[in-house]
């Protein structure tokens, strides 16, 4: 395995060389911290599932990287001193990726978190271990049943083929399951309590399913569903892969910001 390069100097400062393993609110928060930043020279990876995402205002590379050795090749060719994983919670199989690429090129990860919505007075969840699951709980439930999980995991509900679906996502499904009775809604959050208590209410919706995916972009959902007294589907998250976890963009940046003083 190759050294890393020495460190960069930028303003007479070392610059310390991170990659961010984007796609969610969080991964474009910590970018906007870290543009222009005096120690930091972070570029940020998107997977290039959506099709039109949300550029960061950093150095942005799109598509997948070839795996774990495609991974660990780009670190040690690019310099990468740190890496910080703030894809989204069920993104498992990228975050295995990473994990086996950072340990593979020696180079530290920290895994940037959101915490995991709780159940409160009031809600009505069942919690799921899979999508599979999720599918299997809908047949003692009423329905239309309103599918907030994104478009990759769509094709699951064929199990239940007899509910009326609406379906949530930024792009469609590609392919679109043969649900006999399906209604897509192509939209991207944050959404409003307000927005989705009438949308729930316009398509007289009696279920819904969602990941427990954390954070606030796409938590009006549950408020709107606590109001109506709806059930909620709830598939909680894979396990991780050990890796040591940031609570929030703070922490992220102080973090980058002692890896940058100790190069």
């Amino acid at each position: 395995m190759r050294a890393a390069p020495a460190a960069i100097q930028r303003w007479g400062n070392p610059v310390l060389k991170a990659l961010i393993l984007g796609g969610t609110t969080q991964a474009t928060a910590l970018a906007r911290r870290l543009a222009g930043h005096a120690t930091v020279d972070a570029t940020v990876s998107l997977a290039g599932r959506t099709k039109n995402p949300i550029l960061p205002p950093l150095p942005t590379r799109i598509g997948g990287f070839g795996g774990v050795e495609g991974l660990a090749a780009y670190l040690t060719e690019q310099g990468i001193q740190a890496v910080i994983d703030a894809t989204h919670p069920f993104a498992d199989q990228i975050s295995a990726n990473a994990a086996a690429a950072c340990a593979r090129a020696n180079v530290p990860l920290r895994l940037l978190t959101r915490p995991a919505w709780q159940a409160g007075p009031g809600d009505r969840w069942i919690a799921v271990p899979d999508m599979a699951a999720a599918a299997l709980a809908l047949r003692d439930l009423g329905d239309p049943v309103f599918l907030t999980i994104g478009r990759q995991e769509v094709a699951a509900f064929l199990a239940t083929p007899d509910k009326r679906y609406l379906i949530r996502a930024v792009d469609p499904p590609d392919p679109m399951p043969a649900l006999p009775n399906a209604t897509l809604i192509l939209e991207r959050g944050p959404f409003t309590v307000e927005a989705e208590t009438a949308l729930m209410q316009a398509h007289g919706v009696a279920v819904i399913v969602s990941k427990n995916s954390g954070g606030g972009a796409t938590d009006a959902k549950l408020e709107a569903a606590r109001r109506l007294g709806l059930p909620v589907v709830m598939v909680e998250r894979p396990p991780g892969d050990g890796v040591a976890e940031l609570p929030d963009v703070d922490a992220a940046v102080a973090w980058l910001e002692g890896m940058s003083d100790a190069h």
